[in-house]
């Protein structure tokens, strides 16, 4: 690959989405998901997923394309990725990587490890384990040996807690040490990353609003949709904030302010989760600090003066 290759991550609602498009029209490039919640189709409204008016302004990819019944990896999604970046490439255009899921980002710009197989045995036991101690304790004992992952990990992920507990008892090495040890897929020079990391106060009330209008878009009838089908618990869309908080509203568990109120609590911290990930993971890429598009695009021009008319 030898085009410009831009990254783009940023927290929920810090306005990466629109960025990403004013450079896509500005340069004429092309953009790639890197939102794990926005490859699903059966949530549009949900993940924020792009508009069909702004996908009409600029070529997207792997924007809706997955059933939630197809639960990707973090391996599916940067092979899908890597062949999109070189079709693009292949055009003569450049690419902008854009989302706020880390862990895409350090698999295109580090790599993924081999990581040994957990034995059989090992894993049974740290279930056991899981299900003895109770989320808390069991997230507890993984921060005092894996930080990392203990924080990146959400609420609720059953899946990856006990995946994480069982590489360091298997190996006696943290998994977030392991995802240090891969192969970059994009070569150093080829790309140029930046972080959104606006205030945290103004972010967290642009994740409050953006929920309420979430709600009167009708995110309701997309979450019952979902949950109608009955899909397994463990599946990546059923994870995605505010899903669990609405379906509890549809079954009469909690009035609808009550959801609301939990999914913008939730959303909050997800986004800090985020953004510690970004200042642990994305420590030397630059940062904008505004959250208005035209602010973002002024800092934006003035790390990359190449751009400027």
């Amino acid at each position: 690959m030898t085009g410009r290759i831009w990254l783009i991550a940023g927290p929920t609602a810090s306005g990466k989405s629109a960025l990403a498009l004013r450079l896509a029209e500005h340069a004429g490039a092309e953009i790639v998901n890197a939102d794990s919640m926005q490859l699903y189709r059966d949530l549009p409204i949900l993940s924020a997923r792009p508009s069909p008016e702004d996908k009409a302004r600029a070529p997207h990819h792997l924007f809706g394309t997955v059933d939630a019944a197809d639960g990707w990896s973090v391996g599916r999604w940067l092979r899908a990725a890597t062949e999109v970046i070189c079709q693009i490439d292949a055009r003569g255009r450049p690419a902008i990587v854009v989302g706020g899921t880390g862990l895409y980002f350090s698999a295109l710009t580090k790599g993924l490890a081999d990581i040994p197989a957990v034995p059989t045995e090992i894993r049974r036991e740290v279930t056991t384990d899981y299900d003895r101690l109770g989320e808390a304790a069991f997230r507890e004992r993984l921060a005092a040996h894996d930080p990392m992952s203990a924080e990146r990990i959400e609420a609720g992920d059953r899946q990856r807690l006990i995946r994480a507990w069982a590489v360091y008892a298997a190996t006696g090495k943290a998994l977030s040490d392991w995802r240090e040890t891969g192969k970059p897929t994009l070569a150093p020079g080829t790309w140029r990353g930046v972080a959104l990391e606006p205030p945290r106060e103004t972010l967290n009330a642009r994740c409050d609003t953006r929920l309420r209008q979430m709600v009167e878009a009708g995110v309701l009838a997309e979450v019952a949709a979902l949950a109608a089908r009955d899909l397994a618990a463990d599946l990546p869309a059923l994870k995605a904030v505010g899903v669990r908080e609405f379906i509890a509203h549809l079954r009469g568990e909690t009035s609808l302010e009550a959801a609301l109120d939990a999914a913008q609590r939730e959303t909050r911290r997800y986004a800090k989760r985020q953004m510690t990930w970004m200042r642990g993971q994305m420590a030397d890429w630059p940062r904008l600090d505004e959250i208005e598009t035209d602010g973002q695009w002024r800092q934006f021009l003035a790390l990359n003066p190449a751009l400027t008319p």
